[in-house]
C-alpha cells in the first residue's frame, strides 16, 4: 500500500514510529506536511498540489494534525476523503474532538460522565458558575490547548476572575471545570485502535503540579482498566466517530470522568511505558480496512 502520514514534524517520534511500522510490513510510506498542500476544488477530479507538484493517489492517510492548524488540517483530510482515500481520522471527527467544549457536549449527550464544566460568556457573574462546577479551586482551560498549555488551576476567586478576564480580552475561547481533588494529580490515558483498547497507562503529575503531561515531568506506569472504564473508553471513541484515538480520564469518587478524546495521540510515552507497538496496530487496522473496501468494491461492480 501507498500510505501518507500528514505531519509537520518528520523527525517526531510518533511520525517515525508509524513510518517504521509501515515499512516493516512492506508499505511505501510518505510524510506530507499538510500546511504546504494546495487544494483544487471544482468540476472534475479534485487535486492536491504539494511543493509545486501534484500528489498521486494514496491508498490511505494517517493524520497527525497539530492543534494550531486544526482547521487547515481538516480541510486537507476532507480533500483526501473526496479523492476516495482511506483515513484513520475523518475531517469532521477531528474537528469535533479537537474542540474541547464540543467534545464534552457530545460525550455528555451520549451519557458519558465528564467533569462539570461551564463556558463563560462575557459579563457573566462568576459566583453562580463556581457553584455549578463545585466551587474553588477550578481549572480554567483554553478550548484548543494541548500538552497542558493554557490550562490553569485557580485556587482563589480573585485569581479565577483575573485569568478569565485576561482570556476574554485576548479573545480566547475557554471553559472552567471542576477540580477533581481525589484524582491527586493522576489521570489515565488509553489508546484505542479500531474499537479495541490496545494500551493504557497512568500518568502522575510531579510534586507541586496538577497537570499530568509527561513532558512536564510527570511519571507514568502501565495501568489496568476495569470493565466499566474500558466500556466508557470504547464508547467515547465510537461516539466521536474515530478509528484511532487517545482517551484521557480521571478516576473520581463518582466514577471515571472523561476529560478529552485526542484524534492524534502521541505514541512515544505510551509505547515506551507499555511496550505495545501501537503504530504497528494502526498499520494493521489500515490493512484490514483497505482489504474490506477492496472486497466490497469487487462484489458491487
Amino acid at each position: 500500500m501507498k500510505i501518507a502520514i500528514l505531519s509537520r514534524g518528520p523527525q517526531l517520534y510518533s511520525t517515525q514510529s508509524l513510518v517504521r511500522a509501515g515499512m516493516k510490513r512492506g508499505h511505501t510510506m510518505h510524510i506530507v506536511d499538510h500546511t504546504r498542500c494546495t487544494l483544487v476544488v471544482g468540476r472534475g477530479r479534485p487535486k492536491i498540489y504539494y511543493n509545486d507538484f501534484q500528489l498521486e493517489r494514496f491508498d490511505a492517510i494517517i493524520p497527525r494534525i497539530g492543534a494550531s492548524v486544526t482547521s487547515q488540517g481538516a480541510s486537507v483530510i476532507s480533500q483526501f476523503e473526496t479523492m476516495q482515500c482511506l483515513t484513520v481520522a475523518r475531517s469532521e471527527a477531528l474537528l469535533q474532538s479537537r474542540d474541547k467544549l464540543r467534545c464534552l457536549q457530545k460525550l455528555a449527550r451520549c451519557g458519558i460522565e465528564v467533569p462539570r464544566s461551564a463556558f463563560v460568556a462575557v459579563g457573566q457573574d462568576l459566583m453562580p458558575l463556581l457553584r455549578e462546577v463545585g466551587g474553588l479551586p477550578i481549572v480554567i482551560k483554553m478550548l484548543e490547548s494541548t500538552h497542558g498549555n493554557g490550562v490553569i488551576l485557580a485556587e482563589t476567586y480573585r485569581t479565577a476572575e483575573s485569568v478569565i478576564e485576561a482570556f476574554q480580552r485576548l479573545g480566547e475561547r475557554f471553559i472552567i471545570q471542576e477540580f477533581i481533588r481525589e484524582a491527586k494529580g493522576a489521570d489515565i490515558r488509553a489508546l484505542v485502535v479500531a474499537g479495541e483498547v490496545v494500551a493504557t497507562m497512568k500518568r502522575q503529575a510531579r510534586s507541586g503540579e496538577f497537570r499530568s503531561n509527561l513532558h512536564r515531568g510527570a511519571s507514568a506506569e502501565v495501568a489496568a482498566l476495569t470493565e466499566e472504564e474500558e466500556e466508557i473508553v470504547r464508547k467515547s471513541v465510537k461516539m466521536l466517530g474515530l478509528d484511532v484515538a487517545g482517551v484521557d480520564f480521571l478516576r473520581s469518587s463518582r466514577g471515571p470522568l472523561v476529560m478529552e478524546v485526542n484524534a492524534s495521540p502521541g505514541l512515544e510515552g505510551i509505547e515506551g511505558i507499555t511496550g505495545v507497538d501501537v503504530a504497528g496496530k494502526i498499520i494493521e487496522f489500515i490493512e484490514k480496512r483497505w482489504s474490506e473496501l477492496r472486497n466490497y468494491q469487487a462484489n458491487n461492480r
